[in-house]
C-alpha cells in the first residue's frame, strides 16, 4: 500500500521549514509522487535556493524517512539538464523537477525552473555518433558471445544483468530517445513501446529463471539489426596519443 501523499506532503513542508528554510522551492519527486511507493521508498527532493555556491547532494534520514536531497540553484541545474544528463542520455534532474510537485506556493521562481526542466526534456540528449553506436555494437555482441556458451550459470547471470542495462540503452539512445536506469527500465520501455517490452522483459525471464539465453540472443539481434547487427570482425577502438606515461 502506497504511504499517504497529503502526509508525506506534510513532511517535505516541514523539512523545507527546518533544514531550508532560505531554499525559494522544494520539488518532490520520484516513486511516492508517481503513487508507486513503499514504506521503504526514499523521499527525493530537489531544493532550489536562488543562489548557492555549489550544488550538492544530500543523503539522511528525516522524521523515518530516508531523505535524498539534489540541492541546485537555477545555474547549477541548467548546468546538470545540459552538461551531465544530456550527455549521459540518463534525464534524472530534468524530470525530478518537470514531473516534481512544488512543496510550496508556486511562484514564477519555480514555474520558470520547470520550464527549464520540460525544455531540456524535449530537446532530448546528446545524439550518438556513428563511433558510439558501433562501441555499443561491439559491447552487446561480446556480451552475447559470453552467454551463448557460459563456464556456470553464476557467469550467466552475470553476464545477463549486464546486457539488461546495455541493451535497453542501446535501444533508447539509437533511436534518439531518453534512456533509463535499473528499476526505471521496464517502466520506460513500457511507455515508449509496450510490445517491445514484453518481450524484452520475457526473453530476461527466461535467460534469469530458465538459463535459457535464446530469445535474449534473438532480442539483441533485433535490436541491433538497423545498425549493421553483431559486431566483431573489423572493429577497432583508438586510444588517445596523450594516453602514456615515460
Amino acid at each position: 500500500m502506497s504511504p499517504d501523499i497529503s502526509e508525506i506532503k506534510t513532511i517535505v513542508g516541514k523539512l523545507h521549514k527546518e533544514k531550508y528554510p532560505d531554499a525559494k522551492v522544494i520539488f518532490l519527486a520520484g516513486s511516492l509522487m508517481r503513487g508507486e511507493g513503499t514504506s521503504t521508498s526514499d523521499l527525493d527532493i530537489v531544493v532550489v535556493y536562488k543562489n548557492l555556491a555549489n550544488a550538492y547532494r544530500d543523503s539522511y534520514s528525516y522524521d523515518g524517512w530516508p531523505v535524498e536531497a539534489f540541492v541546485h540553484d537555477p545555474e547549477t541545474l541548467k548546468y546538470f539538464f545540459d552538461e551531465v544528463d544530456a550527455p549521459t542520455g540518463y534525464p534524472s534532474l530534468a524530470s525530478m523537477v518537470s514531473e516534481g510537485v512544488e512543496i510550496s506556493i508556486t511562484s514564477q521562481f519555480s514555474i520558470g525552473l520547470k520550464e527549464m526542466a520540460s525544455k531540456a526534456l524535449q530537446s532530448g540528449p546528446v545524439a550518438w555518433t556513428s563511433k558510439d553506436v558501433e562501441n555499443a555494437r561491439y559491447h552487446i555482441s561480446d556480451l552475447i558471445e559470453d552467454i551463448k556458451a557460459p563456464r556456470d550459470v553464476h557467469e550467466l547471470h552475470a553476464t545477463v544483468s549486464v546486457l539488461y542495462s546495455v541493451i535497453s540503452n542501446f535501444y533508447f539512445r539509437s533511436k534518439g530517445l531518453w534512456s533509463a536506469k535499473g528499476k526505471a527500465i521496464p517502466r520506460r520501455l513500457q511507455r515508449v513501446d509496450a510490445q517491445f517490452s514484453a518481450r524484452f522483459l520475457s526473453a530476461f525471464e527466461s535467460a534469469y529463471t530458465k538459463e535459457n539465453s535464446d530469445d535474449l540472443v534473438s532480442l539483441a539481434s533485433e535490436v541491433l539489426i538497423d545498425h549493421g547487427g553483431f559486431l566483431f570482425d573489423g572493429y577497432r577502438l583508438e586510444a588517445p596519443s596523450g594516453w602514456r606515461k615515460g
